[in-house]
């Protein structure tokens, strides 16, 4: 089964300093039949105006993805952490027991893209942590890059979770194929351009949940950029 949401059925929200489409029922967009696709409870597409940003706000028993595609989002926390999240770059804050953060754009002149996802994890109570890490154009050119896992993947950031988070750049007929057990749920994000997922066309900002395909092909029918997460 593949269910395809175009990016018009999104909910949009528009705070002034903030723009974002919430793809599950968040903040006061509730929805009952909309909570959550497997062990995904969050997927919010967001652009920061300048000087914009997330003020010192709590959080617990989640891991929270963040993968700026424009601009630069700075990230601060009680327990001293400091950074700042470059395109292509990846953050992961595991909530764990609490932790109190912001996010902001500290630029005057430019806006911030960013995709910031919230996993429900395996258990609940644990160390908060906070890492990042940059993947480039390149490592993700032609193939499915995953930048996030359960920690059994070489070369990603962990989450208490047993998925994996995909990053990826194709070419117009560029394909990449994806094995998937019987039990997982499937989510594609098209950011930029356009793809096909086994035959059904994806534009820019549309979403695919899918479950029960045991395989998945990806072809960039434009230039394109996506994201594709492999969930329980």
């Amino acid at each position: 089964m593949i269910s395809v949401i175009p990016s018009d059925q999104r909910h949009f929200g528009d705070m002034g300093w903030l723009q974002t489409y919430w793809h599950f029922s968040f903040g006061d967009y509730h929805d009952p039949k909309n909570m959550n696709w497997g062990a995904l409870r969050v997927f919010n597409d967001d652009i920061v105006q300048p000087g914009g940003g997330f003020g010192m706000h709590p959080h617990r028993d989640m891991e929270i993805v963040t993968y700026v595609v424009e601009g630069e989002l700075e990230h601060k926390d009680h327990l001293g952490n400091r950074g700042i999240v470059h395109p292509g770059e990846v953050q992961v804050m595991s909530a764990g027991k609490g932790i109190t953060h912001a996010e902001y754009n500290g630029s005057k002149e430019k806006p911030v893209h960013l995709m910031q996802l919230w996993i429900l994890p395996r258990s609940r109570g644990g160390q908060p942590r906070w890492e990042q890490r940059r993947f480039s154009p390149e490592q993700r050119a032609g193939r499915l890059l995953p930048v996030v896992s359960s920690g059994n993947v070489e070369g990603t950031l962990a989450i208490d979770q047993d998925a994996t988070i995909y990053v990826s750049k194709l070419s117009p007929g560029e394909q990449v194929t994806h094995e998937s057990g019987p039990d997982r749920h499937g989510y594609v994000f098209v950011i930029s351009g356009a793809v096909t997922l086994n035959g059904r066309k994806l534009a820019v900002g549309d979403q695919a949940r899918v479950q029960g395909e045991p395989q998945l092909q990806i072809v960039g029918e434009e230039n394109a950029e996506l994201i594709f997460l492999d969930l329980p």
